[in-house]
């Protein structure tokens, strides 16, 4: 199957053309300001090395930041009415509590806090008042919000209370944009709560970005569907991003572990990522990336996303070198390298001329940069060497050495020369891993729950769990006979009668050949 892959961070666009496993044609360029341009110019110079061209073409997959962008820069975002239900438990600590007050005024102070709820066990908290209900929505309506976000109290384990709101909301208001915590997030109230309402906040402008998508590509002939990136390292179909935005956070970073994967062959490595601002240092277990079991901040607000366990440093190829080479970055000249490094007759000093200067890459003119004394490359040499091998030390899961894969269009700064102590791997096509990894992702999906093995029995329990993540990667646009577990966690509940247990079961699968045809 002929896919095509592209993947957009703060300074490249990257896109690539495959062919099964083999590079048809890749295209590197940078990001422009408006974000789209630069993804239509990146697909035009793929599909041109393409044979038979936009017609061969079987399915796109984006990776894109925008979403991520527009939480962090306070744009784009919807008034949202945030509903929880769990009262009266909690109300000393109401929803959006902690938030920057910038993000709040971003999506307005519309909170609600409602009765009802059920305990872990499925004990009920408090009976549903079907009067506060109908108040709370009229209030809604009234006030004209566009967005909902619904929470309640151990919805994974028990999501009526969230649906029953829901149904009665769309009696009223039938076309209301609505996300519920259970479909989105992990036990934990308050950072399910959180990534409801960042979800949420974002669905007029997903539904825009994926429509304007869809119409791009169907201009340049692709008559495909397409699919996003997830910050797990698969994919979903354009109908779920719509309703499930906030999911592509932090994808760039997975889709280069998933792509660093691929053309190594390995499945277990440290990956570093090396950008024209940042390098992004993760890890690969059984071929998918190490997931954080941290809470996760988005643009200063607490989550429980399914993230990659990613250590992010201020060291790329558009990083400043400043004091004689004894600073290095972590500002960056980002996207415009191309015109302010010097050896592309700027003048700026970058880490990209240094490795210009040392033979490491042949970029530019290395006439503007034969002058560099050469206590001054070795000097940022060693700054660089030293920040990437202690980044690289901290994410060792053990003391064994681990192959270390260097991808990423800001690889050309390390050397051969370089000791990260540990064995260096570059594969082919380094410079659009990121790209290459969105294109051979499979579609993902997981569930969790808490369980007791003493009255359910461990067997069982994993096995409805298993069910529902496979029925969750389906609607996600999952073929379910490709459908395998890929990761099974469960964890212990201290201080809770009989054998409680945190139980999270995810499965990918290849796409679903039904959505190579109809999203």
């Amino acid at each position: 199957m002929k896919r095509l892959g592209i993947d957009v961070g703060g300074t490249h666009t990257d896109a690539v053309a495959l062919d099964g496993d083999a590079v048809i044609a890749a295209h590197k360029a940078s990001t422009s300001a408006d974000v789209s341009t630069g993804i239509l110019d990146a697909i035009d110079h793929v599909l041109a090395s393409v044979p038979g061209g936009a017609t061969e073409i079987e399915a796109v997959m984006l990776g894109t930041t925008q979403f991520t962008n527009a939480v962090v820069e306070r744009r784009e975002m919807a008034p949202v009415a945030a509903v929880r239900i769990g009262a009266p438990s909690g109300r000393g600590v109401p929803p959006k509590i902690g938030w920057p007050a910038d993000l709040v005024n971003a999506t307005g102070s519309h909170v609600y806090e409602l009765t009802g709820g059920y305990l872990y066990d499925g004990w009920p908290l408090a009976a549903m008042d079907d009067a506060e209900i109908d108040r709370t929505i009229e209030d809604i309506k009234a006030k004209g919000i566009p967005t909902v976000a619904v929470t309640s109290v151990f919805s994974p384990m028990q999501p009526s209370p969230e649906l029953r709101f829901v149904e009665r909301l769309r009696q009223v208001v039938p076309d209301i944009s609505v996300t519920t915590s259970h479909s989105i997030g992990r036990l934990g109230i308050l950072e399910r709560e959180n990534a409801a309402i960042l979800n949420a906040a974002l669905l007029p402008f997903s539904s825009r970005v994926i429509d304007a998508f869809e119409h791009a590509i169907r201009e340049r002939g692709l008559s495909c569907p397409f699919f996003v990136s997830q910050n797990d390292g698969t994919l979903m179909n354009a109908t779920f991003a719509r309703r499930f935005p906030a999911l592509t956070f932090a994808s760039g970073p997975t889709n280069s572990l998933r792509g660093a994967c691929r053309l190594s062959g390995l499945e277990d490595a440290i990956v570093v990522d090396i950008g024209g601002t940042t390098s992004d240092i993760g890890v690969l277990q059984g071929g998918f990336p190490r997931e954080s079991n941290m809470v996760i901040e988005v643009g200063g607000v607490r989550t429980n996303f399914r993230m990659p366990d990613i250590q992010a440093i201020g060291l790329g190829g558009g990083s400043i070198i400043a004091d004689s080479g004894d600073a290095v970055g972590p500002q960056s000249v980002g996207h415009a390298l191309t015109s302010e490094a010097l050896v592309f007759g700027g003048e700026v000093l970058t880490a990209t001329d240094v490795a210009v200067a040392r033979g490491y890459a042949e970029i530019g003119d290395s006439a503007h940069v034969a002058s560099l004394p050469q206590h001054l490359l070795d000097t940022v040499q060693m700054k660089m060497q030293r920040l990437l091998s202690r980044a690289i030390d901290r994410m060792k899961p053990g003391r064994d050495e681990m192959p270390v894969v260097l991808v990423g269009g800001g690889g050309v700064i390390v050397g051969d020369d370089m000791d990260l102590g540990a064995r260096i791997v570059r594969p082919p096509h380094a410079g659009v891993a990121n790209a290459i990894g969105a294109a051979l992702a499979q579609v993902g999906a997981e569930h969790e729950c808490m369980v007791d093995y003493e009255r359910l029995g461990r067997d069982r329990a994993i096995n409805e769990a298993r069910s529902a993540a496979m029925a969750a990667g389906r609607r996600a646009g999952a073929d379910p006979s490709s459908m395998r577990v890929s990761d099974i966690e469960e964890t212990a509940m201290s201080y809770m009668p009989g054998s409680m247990t945190r139980l999270r079961v995810k499965v990918v699968g290849d796409i679903a050949r039904g959505s190579l045809h109809a999203d």
